[in-house]
């Protein structure tokens, strides 16, 4: 259970902060937005990455070893890049239409993939 409440925590952590890294690239488009400079954009993309805190310390502590969790350092590390990267494509792929994934991008991905299984292999 505590995995896949660390899994769920992580998936919203990730999408707090891809909102926050990338979402204001959208705002030109929102008439409310327009005309904002950078410190406030900034500001707004820190309002909203303080959300992101809020569940990934949680999903860390929660799926930490050292507390009672299932995951090690380096397999909650991992695990957390590759949400990101699933939450991110999906953020692009909504978002940013004009975007394209090729396949590089997703052998790319792949190796990321792989790269789990060998980090989680006993």
């Amino acid at each position: 259970m505590k995995s896949l409440y660390t899994i769920l925590l992580l998936i919203l952590s990730n999408t707090f902060m891809t909102f926050a890294w990338y979402g204001h690239l959208k705002f030109k488009d929102l008439k409310w937005f327009e005309n904002l400079g950078l410190i406030s954009i900034v500001m707004i993309s820190w309002g909203i990455a303080l959300f992101e805190y809020f569940f990934q310390v949680p999903a860390n502590r929660i799926g930490f070893k050292d507390y009672g969790g299932p995951f090690s350092l380096v397999e909650l590390k991992v695990l957390q890049e590759v949400i990101t990267l699933l939450v991110f494509m999906i953020f692009t792929l909504v978002f940013f239409k004009q975007e394209t994934i090729r396949a590089n991008h997703l052998i790319g991905f792949g190796f990321l993939v792989l790269a789990v299984y060998f980090i989680f292999k006993k």
